[in-house]
């Protein structure tokens, strides 16, 4: 087992795994770090494979833990996710969709500084597969530790699409399917310096002089891992419509529509009290917008005219 350094918005944290293993993650390469980092914000252990994740029965209920606190993504469509704590720690399982069984599951102490991940997936490991299970349960592992021990320092793991133009970055959000990518792409056959940052899971930064978006090793179906930032431009929310007409959110519109799109322990109240600061300070800097469209160059245009960087 090799133990690796990554840095991604500023934000230290180590993976431990078998050699092998690291050569399914090369999403994590644009992020590594030389050197041994003692400013760890959390350390994800990979075990070894297990024949059957041991504290769930055939209920999916866990046995060995009290006073548990459960959350359930019911979309069909969505992976499920499961959690589950106690005093001492945390237990996160995972499956691809709703109906399939667990193939991760991480155990992770109260602070989620430590987690221990395993998993349940076929024993043979082809490092050409870009969906392979292992590499969609180290990931899912490492975002969702990352947003849960980030919230507190001000940053949000959002679900969205990035595209930067000049010096700023201007995040697209949307239900899965609501077409964030493609308008992305709209931009890009728009303006000849527009590029993409990240097309999922980009991670925005609440700082002193200003609100930024990173780049991170979580892109979704878009291999696009840049290790790079900028100053947010606007947030746009998009909505599928046979015409382009744009318009500015109103305050709690624009919070709700964030509150949605980013990640995080909201069902606990000292992590949702952090995560409505951290927004609520944003949505002052940073203008929201929403964008009936249609999947044209005509849409990416006038989304450019409109909106309007204030920092």
């Amino acid at each position: 087992m090799i133990t690796n350094y990554f840095r991604v918005a500023e934000h230290d944290f180590a993976i431990s795994a078998n050699e092998k293993l690291f050569t399914l993650l090369p999403n994590y390469e644009p992020f590594k770090l030389e050197t041994k980092s003692d400013n760890l914000l959390f350390h994800l252990t990979v075990a070894n494979q297990v024949s059957a994740i041991d504290v769930v029965t055939d209920g999916y209920e866990p046995v060995y833990v009290e006073k548990l606190i459960k959350t359930e993504i019911k979309d069909t469509n969505m992976p499920r996710l499961d959690i589950y704590r106690n005093e001492k720690e945390w237990l996160i399982l995972e499956a691809v969709n709703k109906k399939s069984p667990y193939i991760l599951c991480v155990k992770a102490n109260a602070d989620f500084s430590e987690g221990l991940v395993e998993y349940v997936v076929p024993d043979e490991i082809k490092q050409e597969a870009e969906r392979h299970p292992i590499r969609f349960a180290i990931d899912n592992a490492a975002m969702l530790i990352y947003a849960f021990s980030t919230a507190k320092y001000a940053t949000l793991e959002m679900h969205a699409s990035v595209t930067v133009r000049g010096n700023y970055g201007y995040l697209f959000l949307g239900k899965s399917g609501t077409g964030k990518s493609t308008h992305s792409q709209q931009w890009m056959k728009a303006f000849d310096d527009a590029w993409l940052l990240n097309d999922d899971n980009p991670i925005v930064r609440l700082k002193e002089d200003g609100v930024y978006v990173y780049g991170s090793p979580w892109s979704g179906k878009t291999p696009c891992y840049k290790n790079d930032f900028r100053r947010v431009g606007a947030f746009v929310k998009l909505v599928q419509a046979p015409y382009n007409q744009m318009h500015t959110l109103r305050l709690p519109e624009a919070y709700a529509y964030i509150l949605s799109s980013a990640s995080g322990l909201k069902i606990v109240p000292d992590v949702m009290d952090v995560l409505f600061e951290t927004m609520s300070t944003i949505i002052k800097k940073v203008q929201v917008y929403g964008l009936e469209c249609l999947p044209n160059t005509d849409a990416a245009e006038l989304c450019a005219q409109t909106v309007t960087p204030r920092q």
